[in-house]
């Protein structure tokens, strides 16, 4: 199993890149990547995009202790660790702006998780606002009328009745290809002279062409591609994450 990613700011955004990306163990046998995109309007956006990413640095590296303490053979669905780490997260959130008495424009961010079972060989795939998720060739997109769903808006909320309200969950049962990236992968724009006379599918040629894929920076390397032969750019923040089996 390979792990590719790349971030990068958008052409229109001059000052932060508002996007973040993590990607992690939690434990021994769950691979997790996670996608935020801070939203522009509310205040220092690239703020909570990076401390989700940090909060979620942190519940892997307990996990990881946890289960070398405990030893615990007990095996979780991928839901049900999900669950675990979703709940994890908004706490420290709370706590989080509570010791800071940080506004909740402060804490306004998207978030697209994976978690995969590397032993089960079973994954889940959960969007928190808007996105793009491509799951062994079948490709789902979150679009909610620039309007997007916020961790930020949830964190008086009991936990059992905003989990139960998220819809946007996909569970796979294996691993070929998938990704996941947020927004920006729907605003590339010609911004550039283009070299070729070809046009290219910027979707297609992200999340489902293989080519280079041995080298770790394959989608830099795309990014790079796109960029110089066809003179197209992200005009919003990019970030995607790609596993390939």
């Amino acid at each position: 199993m390979r792990i590719y990613s790349s971030l990068q700011i958008g052409d229109y955004h001059q000052n932060n890149c508002e996007d973040h990306l993590f990607i992690g163990e939690y434990g021994k046998n769950h691979t997790i990547c996670a996608l935020m995109d801070g939203c522009t309007t509310a205040l220092e956006s690239q703020f909570a995009s990076l401390l989700v990413g940090k909060i979620l640095k942190k519940i892997c590296l307990e996990k990881g202790y946890k289960e070398f303490i405990e030893k615990n053979n007990h095996s979780l669905s991928p839901e049900e660790n999900l669950k675990v780490i979703l709940q994890a997260l908004l706490n420290e959130l709370k706590i989080i702006k509570n010791q800071l008495m940080i506004d909740e424009k402060e804490l306004l961010t998207t978030l697209i998780i994976i978690l995969f079972d590397k032993v089960q060989q079973k994954g889940i795939v959960l969007a928190i606002g808007d996105g793009f998720v491509n799951i062994n060739g079948k490709i789902t997109e979150f679009e909610q009328d620039n309007k997007p769903d916020y961790l930020g808006f949830h964190l008086s909320e009991d936990f059992q009745t905003f989990y139960s309200s998220q819809k946007q969950k996909i569970e796979f049962n294996s691993l070929e290809d998938i990704s996941i990236a947020t927004d920006g992968i729907f605003t590339f724009e010609k911004l550039l002279p283009s070299k070729s006379k070809e046009k290219i599918d910027v979707i297609q040629f992200l999340t489902m062409d293989q080519t280079n894929s041995e080298k770790n920076d394959m989608l830099d390397f795309k990014l790079k591609r796109i960029e110089n032969e066809f003179g197209l750019k992200p005009t919003d923040d990019f970030s995607m994450i790609r596993i390939i089996v």
